[in-house]
């Protein structure tokens, strides 16, 4: 059974036939049309309230292990133990009866006491186009969960784009959309440890967002910018949102529009989504999204959206680092220095600050100069995220401390590589 398992690309394919045939009315079609419910993303209430800080929020449901079970369900079959399988089976869906994909297997499993079952959600080919979509999405789901569950990565990697964190971001976040992924890390004394991973849908076209309205979830490095009240938004958002700063300064730079991207729960009819369900955020489960938000924290925490992630060492991330935090040091030497003429040559030509150009911005800069003239400037908790794509760039933030002061302004830089000289194209205030 294995090997058809495989050609199939799900995670069963037939039944052993061992116990004695028994008619039940199969629960897959009806699983389906539920599933095919899946709507377009509502307009939210007015006014959501915003929290600075996010708040412990009461669990909608603390029972984490449906996709565990769903996998045990499917070993299970693999194995040939069909009357432990259906009883699994109908435990998860009288737990989850929200569960499509669940109700689905169990549909199946139900069917193969007196027939034969060539594929998940194996009904007759005479159903709606509706349907049809809904089977696909579910199929396309199990596919992912199963796939993602056999290859999580090592203990020691992590995501490329995680050079260096601070020790005050306690946690980070990277989204692989190739497998309809979040993973959370803790960030320790350490390093960066994975400590728990969740399916997730993204956008309905895919990803790479370029505009208003194109369905697609963007990528690159984000951070979370707040957490909006569940008690104030359309229960189509479950256990609450983490709206995202998209578009970015490099997506704006590159003329990016829209806006509007959360992390986000699903709602009460659903457990979760197809992999691509949104109209351009990234959707978790209620379960996991509750997780989230008791997790992370707004403003601090980054998140990276990739269509891939490319897992390294950290240690080699460390090593790499080192070139950009070499610049980064070069250009606080220069501020510090007192000359302004040395400063100003880290900057692009189409530098921008709060709207400024670097022209606009360039006597601000010097007057600040001036005021610290002949103080030491630190750059504390320092973090940068690098992205690369069409260019290589560095998503950089610290608090600039200057002389015996305790503290500074936050600030957020984007940095570019070009013709392999670090500048920066915007610098702004967090």
């Amino acid at each position: 059974m294995l090997g058809l398992v495989l050609a199939l690309a799900l995670p069963y394919a037939s039944f052993a036939k061992s116990e004695e045939p028994k008619k039940h009315k199969s629960k897959a079609s009806v699983s389906a049309k539920n599933s095919a419910k899946d709507t377009q993303k509502p307009k939210r209430k007015k006014k959501a309230k915003e929290v600075v800080q996010a708040p412990v929020a009461e669990p909608v449901n603390l029972d984490r292990d449906a996709e565990a079970r769903l996998l045990d369900i499917y070993r299970l079959t693999a194995n040939g133990q069909n009357y432990e399988a259906i009883q699994s089976a109908a435990k998860l869906v009288q737990d989850r009866p929200n569960f499509q994909l669940a109700q689905l297997v169990y549909g199946d499993l139900l069917s193969s006491r007196s027939r034969a079952i060539q594929k998940i959600g194996d009904i007759p080919d005479t159903i709606t186009a509706d349907v049809t979509t809904a089977l696909h999405n579910l199929r396309d789901e199990s596919q992912r969960r199963v796939l993602s569950s056999k290859d999580r990565p090592t203990n020691g990697l992590v995501p490329s784009q995680f050079l260096k964190l601070a020790a005050s971001t306690k946690n980070a976040i990277a989204v692989d959309a190739s497998k309809s992924r979040l993973y959370l890390f803790e960030n320790s004394p350490t390093g960066m440890r994975l400590v728990s991973d969740y399916y997730m849908s993204v956008g309905k076209a895919g990803v790479i967002k370029n505009q208003e309205g194109d369905l697609r979830t963007p990528l690159g490095v984000y951070y979370i910018t707040s957490h909006l009240d569940r008690a104030r938004l359309s229960e189509f958002y479950g256990a609450g949102a983490l709206p995202l700063n998209y578009p970015n300064m490099l997506d704006q730079k590159r003329g990016k529009s829209g806006g509007g991207i959360w992390l986000h729960g699903t709602p009460p009819n659903q457990f979760s989504r197809a992999p691509r369900a949104s109209e351009g955020c990234v959707v978790l489960s209620n379960p996991d999204m509750t997780d989230l938000i008791r997790t992370v924290k707004v403003r601090t925490t980054p998140v990276v959206i990739a269509s891939e992630l490319n897992w390294q060492p950290a240690k080699s991330l460390s090593s790499q680092g080192k070139s950009f935090e070499s610049a980064l040091n070069d250009w606080r030497s220069a501020k510090a220095s007192g000359d302004a003429n040395k400063a100003l040559s880290f900057y692009t030509p189409d530098f921008s600050s709060n709207g400024k150009s670097l022209k606009e911005w360039g006597p601000a800069l010097k007057a600040e100069m001036a005021a610290s003239q002949g103080k030491t400037i630190e750059l504390k908790d320092l973090s940068y995220l690098q992205w690369a794509d069409t260019a290589e760039t560095m998503v950089v933030t610290f608090g600039e401390v200057i002389g015996e002061n305790r503290s500074g302004k936050n600030k957020r830089q984007y940095w570019i590589r070009s013709n392999k000289e670090w500048k920066i194209f915007h610098e702004g205030t967090v």
